[in-house]
C-alpha cells in the first residue's frame, strides 16, 4: 500500500507513454480524400513499414553517424575534466570546496535550451565578444562552419555536464575509507602516487555509471543543433536523429505523424541500449582481466 501511488505513477508517466509509443508506431496518417483531396487525416495501420523507413532511411544514419562522432569525442573530454575536477577538490590543494563544487554544478542548473540560446549569442560573429576578442589578435574563427559545429555543440554540452559528473566522481572519493590513504602515506606514497594508486582504482564503479549515463544522453542530442540551427541553416531539420524524429511529428518531414517519429524514437532506444550494453561488456571484461 505504501508503494502504490510511486507504483500508479510510474505507470502513468513511464510505462503507460512507452506502450503507447510502441503501439502508435504501426500506423501512419494518410488523408482519405484520395488523389484530389478533399478527405479527412486519419491513422492507418501500416505494420512494419515505420521501421522499415527508419532503417533504410540515409537521412536517420547519416544523423547517427553524426551523433556517435559526437559521442565518441565528447563523452571521454566531459568525463575526464569531471575526474580532474573531482580530484583536484577532494586533495588539500583546493580551500573553500563549497565555492568550487557551487561553481563547477551551476552550469547543469541553467536549462539546456537557455544554455544553448546563451552559447548561439557567444558564437555569433557580428555580436560575440569572443570571435571579436579572437578577430582583434589576428584569430578568425567561425564557430557554425561545417566542419567546426559539431565541435561548438561538444562545447556546450561539456561546458553543462561536466559539473554534474564532477558531483558523481567527488561522491565516490569521498566514500573511499581514509585508512587507505594512511597506509598509502606509511609506506611512503606521494599526493599522486596515492591518486594514481588509490583513488582511481576506487572509482570506476562511479566512471562506469558516468558513461553509461553520458552515451545514453548523447544519443538524445537534441537541444544544441535544435537552437544553434536557428542561426545556422546548415543545421538541417534531420542533422540528429532526435531534430529528425521532432520533425516528423510536426510534419515538417514525410513521412509525417506520431508514427513515424516514435519509430524514430524506438530504434534510437535500442541503438542506445545496444552500446550502453556494448560499453558495460567491455568494460566488465577489462576489470576482470
Amino acid at each position: 500500500m505504501f508503494m502504490l501511488p510511486f507504483v500508479l505513477l510510474f505507470l502513468l508517466v513511464f510505462v503507460f507513454p512507452i506502450v503507447y509509443a510502441i503501439y502508435s508506431s504501426f500506423f501512419q496518417q494518410v488523408a482519405t480524400g484520395g488523389a484530389y483531396g478533399g478527405g479527412e487525416v486519419v491513422n492507418k495501420f501500416v505494420g512494419f513499414e515505420n521501421f522499415k523507413y527508419v532503417i533504410t532511411s540515409d537521412k536517420f544514419w547519416g544523423g547517427m553517424g553524426r551523433v556517435l562522432i559526437y559521442t565518441v569525442i565528447q563523452v571521454p573530454l566531459m568525463i575526464i575534466s569531471a575526474l580532474v575536477l573531482a580530484m583536484l577538490i577532494d586533495s588539500f590543494i583546493i580551500k573553500h570546496v563549497g565555492g568550487f563544487r557551487l561553481g563547477y554544478f551551476l552550469p547543469y542548473a541553467i536549462p539546456g535550451v537557455i544554455a544553448s540560446i546563451i552559447w548561439v549569442y557567444l558564437y555569433n560573429g557580428q555580436i560575440s565578444p569572443i570571435v571579436k576578442g579572437l578577430a582583434a589578435i589576428g584569430i578568425h574563427v567561425d564557430f557554425f562552419a561545417s566542419n567546426v559545429v559539431l565541435a561548438s555543440m561538444v562545447n556546450i554540452t561539456t561546458w553543462t555536464f561536466t559539473g554534474y559528473n564532477m558531483l558523481i566522481f567527488l561522491s565516490a572519493l569521498q566514500a573511499i575509507p581514509h585508512d587507505l590513504y594512511e597506509a598509502a602515506r606509511i609506506d611512503g606514497a606521494n599526493g599522486w602516487q596515492i591518486a594514481m594508486k588509490v583513488k582511481l582504482p576506487n572509482v570506476r564503479g562511479a566512471a562506469l555509471l558516468a558513461m553509461l549515463l553520458s552515451i545514453v544522453g548523447t544519443i538524445q542530442l537534441f537541444n544544441e543543433p535544435q537552437v544553434m540551427h536557428t542561426a545556422d541553416p546548415g543545421i538541417n531539420n534531420y542533422y540528429t536523429p532526435m531534430m529528425m524524429a521532432f520533425n516528423s511529428s510536426r510534419g515538417f518531414l514525410t513521412p509525417k505523424g506520431a508514427g513515424p517519429s516514435n519509430a524514430i524514437a524506438i530504434v534510437m532506444a535500442i541503438i542506445a541500449g545496444l552500446l550502453a550494453m556494448a560499453y558495460a561488456f567491455i568494460e566488465r571484461k577489462v576489470n576482470e582481466s
